[in-house]
């Protein structure tokens, strides 16, 4: 009986520690996303070049090492802000291009809604089902790596229906970093909600961005 009762119990605090760090990741990632937001807002009105951008992104790339080492301190969460707001102000001048197409804003807004959308529905199912998809793990890191370097090579060969390929994969790849993410979320794979946020982040960040060059190719962008 007393040994029922133990499981019992550790299974209540299990189920509440799960709960924390999903409700805190959710929290710091709705104010992260405003907050990238305004920024990107703040970089679209000042007119930032691409260089500054460029700079802004491998700054935000730097921002990962911090947060690795901060990840269990108050300190994390001032970094995440940091790397979220780099992150958002470098869309600038991306934004400001597609704004550029008629009815560019409109076309913002939908890769926007498109986003949240993928987000939502896809978390929703996961929190719903409770289906465990870390399996999937080994077959996104390989997605991701041959994206990356598809881009990469991308740079020199600059191939239209390339680019497109790529971020049609991203899209994919993405959406199964959602499933992948929240799955490590609510079955204990991942325990801390800084490091949670982050890479949920980043799959929002580039699932919005390649959505958005996605709508931009068929709305008249070459």
């Amino acid at each position: 009986m007393e040994q029922r009762t133990s499981f019992s119990s550790a299974g209540q605090a299990s189920a509440l520690q799960t709960n924390k760090v999903l409700r805190n990741t959710y929290m710091l990632l709705a104010m992260t996303l405003t907050f990238s937001a305004v920024c990107a807002g703040i970089a679209m009105s000042i007119g930032l070049g691409q260089g500054a951008a460029m700079m802004m992104s491998l700054g935000a790339l730097v921002m990962i090492f911090f947060l690795n080492k901060a990840a269990q301190s108050s300190m994390g969460i001032v970094f995440v802000f940091v790397f979220t707001g780099l992150l958002g102000a470098s869309l600038g001048p991306m934004l400001n291009y597609y704004a550029g197409f008629p009815g560019g804003g409109n076309l913002i807004l939908q890769a926007f809604g498109t986003t949240a959308l993928v987000f939502f529905g896809l978390s929703g199912y996961v929190l719903t089902t409770k289906k465990d998809f870390s399996f999937m793990g080994g077959f996104l890191l390989v997605g991701l790596i041959v994206a990356v370097v598809a881009s990469l090579a991308n740079i020199f060969f600059a191939i239209p229906a390339l680019s497109l390929a790529i971020s049609a994969a991203i899209v994919f790849i993405m959406s199964g970093f959602i499933l992948y993410d929240t799955s490590r979320i609510i079955n204990g794979g991942e325990t801390n909600y800084i490091r949670a946020t982050v890479s949920m982040y980043l799959n929002i960040y580039n699932l919005f961005t390649s959505i958005l060059h996605l709508l931009g190719v068929f709305g008249g962008d070459d």
